[in-house]
């Protein structure tokens, strides 16, 4: 990799041996990948993760302390992943005393640290760092040093900025050193499509369901979709970048995807159209019918699959105060259809705490107070990440919280119904 005279006076040790650590880990990074030069990072804000506070996590803390240590505080500020924990989601108290005593025993410490490194403040924890209440959104063109699949394959594709699939510790070492190394996703061959997808659907599809298809077919390689202008039309208004902030989740987790493209829609697609397409790009073509088969695969891994739902999960990744409105209006019509005033499952939606401070000064605070939602900055993944609660019955609309643990996904039709269903005497 050939470096600039101050990225190599840096590897040499000018800013002290831990820096000197930080930027070889990165040219390692780099090498690894092919990356022949580092580019500077040109967003305003990083954006982490890691698994906040657990204790096998004590490596990270000692790597943490050594950045503080060693003065490395004055870089990139930054954005982090949720909290996983809030005493206002239902929890037992022997699931409490395994989250507090035996999980997330070290979530003080790690808070700490990440406040000397540079979060931004106490309401930067989302998973959608990107929406307008947080202003960590970077422009076209921006190269980023970010982490957390979601967030990153929405950064890439939404927006047009440039961002790899990094881990938390590699999203900080970039920040602090304000330079990363780069290859595929930084570069304009990285870009191109080695997928069509053909939408040929009936009905809108799920977010969630046509994501997960994406992304179990294509994994890490680029898809370039068409046949959705019917849906999303061609401009990127409130309600699309909601449909494609769930969309491109499901693609992230259920497969490795951290760039698509959307017909006419996303910035690159609209300005290149199909000449970001591979001469030799495959094709997959979807339908109602081949959504519905991705659905009826999915496993249930409840003990019980008969089992009623005792915990519902809305929000991974965070959801947006378009969502939470839209939520509350379908809510109250179908509990009014129905003869209820409260839903009949524990419901927890998640957001990030400055869309939920948007949310209070709304009237939709109150309709989804009365109607027993409880609103939550938590990660639901991180809260079903104790073993305890993995036993429980909890149903969700979220692709990548039913990928990486016991939840049962359900379309968010069905999630409704469900919730506002009289209970059986």
């Amino acid at each position: 990799m050939k470096l600039t005279k101050a990225q190599q006076a840096l590897l040499d040790g000018s800013k002290g041996e831990t820096m000197a650590k930080v930027v070889k880990t990165l040219v390692m990074y780099g090498e690894a990948f092919g990356a022949k030069r580092m580019v500077p990072v040109t967003s305003n804000y990083g954006h982490t993760v890691i698994s906040y506070g657990l204790s096998a996590m004590k490596p990270v803390n000692a790597l943490f302390q050594e950045l503080i240590d060693a003065g490395l505080t004055e870089g990139q500020k930054f954005t982090a992943d949720p909290r996983p924990l809030d005493k206002n989601v239902p929890s037992s108290l022997l699931e409490d005393i395994v989250f507090k005593k035996i999980m997330y025993s070290q979530q003080n410490l790690m808070e700490k640290q990440l406040e000397q490194l540079g979060i931004i403040d106490d309401d930067a924890y989302t998973c959608t760092c990107y929406v307008d209440q947080m202003d960590n959104r970077p422009k076209q063109g921006d190269i980023l040093s970010w982490a957390e699949s979601s967030a990153v394959v929405y950064a890439n594709s939404v927006l047009g900025a440039r961002c790899n699939r990094n881990s938390g510790i590699i999203e900080l070492m970039g920040s602090v050193a304000g330079f990363v190394p780069e290859f595929g996703l930084l570069t304009d061959a990285g870009r191109k499509a080695d997928w069509v997808i053909e939408v040929k659907c009936e009905n809108k599809p799920e977010a969630q369901l046509l994501g997960s298809a994406i992304g179990m077919k294509v994994m890490e390689d680029v898809p370039y979709v068409k046949g959705m202008e019917k849906w999303l039309g061609n401009e990127l208004d409130e309600d699309a970048c909601s449909y494609l902030k769930d969309f491109g989740a499901a693609t992230a987790s259920n497969g490795a995807v951290g760039l698509y493209h959307i017909e006419g829609l996303t910035p690159e697609a609209k300005q290149q159209g199909e000449k970001l397409i591979k001469k030799n790009a495959k094709v997959y073509v979807i339908d109602d019918a081949e959504l519905e088969r991705v659905q009826q695969n999915y496993p249930i891994i409840w003990k019980d699959v008969n089992a009623r739902p005792e915990l519902c999960f809305v929000g991974c990744p965070h959801m947006t105060l378009k969502q939470m409105e839209d939520w509350a209006d379908d809510l109250e019509r179908e509990l009014r259809k129905n003869g209820l005033d409260r839903v009949t499952v524990p419901t927890v939606f998640t957001a990030s705490p400055a869309v939920i401070k948007e949310l209070n000064k709304t009237i939709y605070a109150y309709k989804l107070k009365s109607y027993g939602i409880i609103v939550s900055y938590i990660c639901p993944l991180m809260y079903m990440n104790n073993p305890l609660c993995k036993k429980k019955a909890v149903i969700t609309c979220s692709n990548k919280l039913r990928t990486y643990t016991s939840a049962r996904f359900y379309k968010e039709s069905e999630i409704l119904e469900i919730i506002t269903r009289k209970e059986a005497k």
